[in-house]
């Protein structure tokens, strides 16, 4: 299976990517965000140098609990990013022969005018959490020829969504991918550049995630890659009783690995050093 993004591929199988979080926000769910742009260099520089193979950056939160931004705002905070992306790479080398360098980048947002503000500047990657209500998006990614990644959730971003009750998750999973990668194809995305992401805390309950990691290589029919979001996420904090998403790492790698066994190929992760660390040791084992 092969992943191309804006003149780079990515050859599966391989050992799983590892995608570091830039969050240019001030209300980021981690707490890890932060408007400046040092901050948010400073940040990508580590990930790199801790083994990310690509870099997400986002100026909008997905938390439900705070007001959108306006488009010219959310550009505003990721345009410095790109003009300066290649600072976080410059003066590195790969800390081994199967880390992708120089990384990938990923521009995370839903609206359709920070997408092409953002992708008309760099990146090869259009990571939209809408859920992919229509096709402006993907006719955005084909222009540019970045990946698309195809998230599931239902209604709009930004709103709460946890009355939202399945009969089967996986089913429902099965039949949005199936309708919403054909969308993409006839927008002009080549299959063969789309992600797939199974949505996780997006308008799905505990017990919604747990069967999502539990049942992910029924996914895996569609031979895309499967992005996992898995760091810090709410539910690992209901099964572990932890409030504080930054004390969730210990649940994220355990996410981690059932991810890697399950056929998922890249992870968007927090703490990277940890994840890396884990895919090194975990890989060789069960390729």
């Amino acid at each position: 299976m092969i992943l191309t993004m804006r003149g780079r591929a990515v050859n599966f199988p391989r050992r799983p990517l590892v995608m570091g979080i830039v969050n240019i926000t001030d209300d980021s769910f981690s707490g890890d965000g932060s408007l400046q742009i040092e901050r948010a260099m400073e940040t990508a520089k580590r990930h790199v140098t801790d083994g990310a193979d690509m870099i997400d950056v986002g100026g909008e939160s997905a938390r439900t609990n705070r007001s959108e931004i306006s488009e010219s705002e959310e550009s505003a905070r990721i345009l410095p990013f790109l003009d300066r992306f290649s600072e976080c790479h410059e003066r590195n080398k790969p800390v081994d022969e199967v880390q992708i360098f120089p990384p990938l980048l990923s521009i995370n947002t839903w609206r359709a005018g920070v997408a092409r503000s953002t992708l008309r500047v760099s990146g090869h990657l259009l990571n939209d959490m809408s859920a992919f209500p229509t096709t402006e998006n993907a006719r955005i990614a084909a222009e540019y020829g970045t990946g698309l990644l195809i998230m599931h959730s239902v209604g709009l971003p930004k709103q709460r969504h946890t009355d939202v009750q399945y009969a089967d998750v996986l089913r429902t999973l099965e039949g949005f991918f199936e309708t919403k990668i054909n969308q993409a194809i006839g927008a002009g995305v080549p299959r063969e550049s789309i992600i797939l992401d199974p949505g996780i805390d997006f308008a799905k309950q505990k017990e919604d995630n747990l069967r999502i990691y539990r049942d992910l290589k029924l996914l895996t029919r569609f031979e895309r890659p499967i992005l996992l979001p898995v760091s810090r996420k709410t539910v690992i904090g209901d099964v572990l009783g932890i409030a504080n998403p930054a004390d969730r790492d210990a649940g994220t790698i355990a996410c981690v690995v059932a991810g890697t066994l399950r056929g998922a190929c890249i992870f968007r992760v927090h703490n990277v050093q940890a994840v890396v660390q884990a895919l090194r040791v975990i890989y060789p084992i069960v390729k």
